[in-house]
């Protein structure tokens, strides 16, 4: 059975940095697509950052421009657990950010129908 836990989750001053964890126990398939979301109150789940790994060779993906740079995914293979690096966080960045998994590539990255396994959320709160 898969289970993603999230962590790293916390309240910070605009400007700061956080990185959160997905821990990831019964993902066995070497072929994987792994993505962090966020949802802010009152707004859809939007994809941030994900990474398809295979045969030892991982790629990346951000949703937009201006995320790239600030936020950035990585993987601890051996730990099984990917994080999301996020700097100069900004009011906007506020929300619950979720990690998502689905075996095979990220096809359809952006949508969250796409993916299997979902995690329960940590939240970020960004303070000005």
């Amino acid at each position: 059975q898969v289970q993603l836990k999230e962590s790293g989750g916390d309240s910070v001053q605009a400007g700061g940095s956080l990185r959160l964890s997905c821990a990831a126990s019964g993902l066995t398939d070497s072929r994987r697509c792994v993505g962090w979301f966020r949802q802010a109150p009152g707004k859809e789940r939007e994809g941030v950052a994900a990474l398809y790994s295979r045969d030892n060779i991982t790629y990346y993906t951000y949703s937009a421009n201006n995320l790239k740079g600030r936020f950035t995914i990585s993987q601890d293979v051996a730990a099984n657990t990917v994080y999301l690096q996020s700097n100069t966080l900004q009011a906007d960045d506020a929300a619950v950010y979720y990690c998502a998994a689905k075996a095979g590539a990220c096809a359809d990255v952006w949508n969250i129908a796409t993916y299997t396994y979902w995690g329960q959320g940590t939240q970020v709160t960004v303070s000005s």
